[in-house]
């Protein structure tokens, strides 16, 4: 699937070139423009067992599904929130877990399904207890809030990421939740909760900005009831 990235940064747009039978999976809404040889459905991918499990992960119930059936054609998608988008092509030989709102869009053969996190991570992560597991061999293009970073660890390095601003990470990838200050007084001035500890190697994916951060920031300026 020959595939573009337009315009990275804020507010990019992801062109896919459809051969004839070729079909693409993307979030729900993402379509923005197609050839008239494509159609596009909802679909869901693993039944309806699937699609219950993407919604307790915070996904869509159903897929729009791109295929181009009357012939070769492009198609534009975007993401619903301003940020960037990265492709990852996956080999078979592992899964990417993916944060909720981090996938995008993937080639047709791709499994995305829901993974269970334990106790532990389910609380403390601020994610809940289900995230994304995206298997099989294919290109998964992954969106983010705000612009997308790599962090590359080498064997045994270990990194700390604010669980806001975690987007994906390889499953073979070891990692885990805690608190990101000692006491309570300096968890609250310092402003963190949790964090994720990650064990190289691998690759962590992160996003510059976290959306709760945007939510707190913005309500200072929405008018409360009674207000002028």
């Amino acid at each position: 699937m020959k595939h573009k990235i337009l315009y990275p940064g804020a507010f990019p747009l992801l062109e896919v070139e459809l051969q004839h039978g070729e079909s693409i999976k993307a979030e729900s809404d993402a379509m923005v423009s197609m050839s008239d040889t494509l159609d596009v459905e909802g679909k869901m991918d693993g039944g309806i067992m699937g699609g219950l499990a993407r919604m307790v992960a915070g996904e869509s119930f159903f897929f729009q599904t791109l295929t181009a059936k009357r012939g070769p054609g492009k198609a534009l998608l975007a993401p619903s929130a301003p940020g960037d988008i990265i492709d990852v092509e996956l080999d078979g030989s592992y899964s990417l877990v993916v944060q909720k709102d981090g996938f995008f869009a993937g080639s047709r053969d791709l499994q995305v399904s829901a993974k269970m996190q334990n106790l532990a991570q389910g609380i403390f992560s601020g994610e809940g207890f289900f995230v994304l597991k995206v298997s099989g061999q294919g290109i998964v293009f992954l969106s983010s809030y705000g612009g997308i970073h790599v962090i590359n660890l080498e064997k045994g390095e270990e990194v700390v990421v604010d669980n806001g601003h975690l987007v994906a990470w390889p499953e073979y990838m070891s990692y885990t939740v805690e608190k990101a200050s000692k006491g309570w007084i300096s968890t609250f001035t310092s402003g963190e909760v949790a964090v994720c500890r990650f064990r190289g190697p691998g690759p962590v994916i992160i996003q510059t900005r976290n959306p709760k951060g945007f939510g707190h920031w913005i309500r200072q300026f929405i008018p409360t009831r009674g207000s002028n």
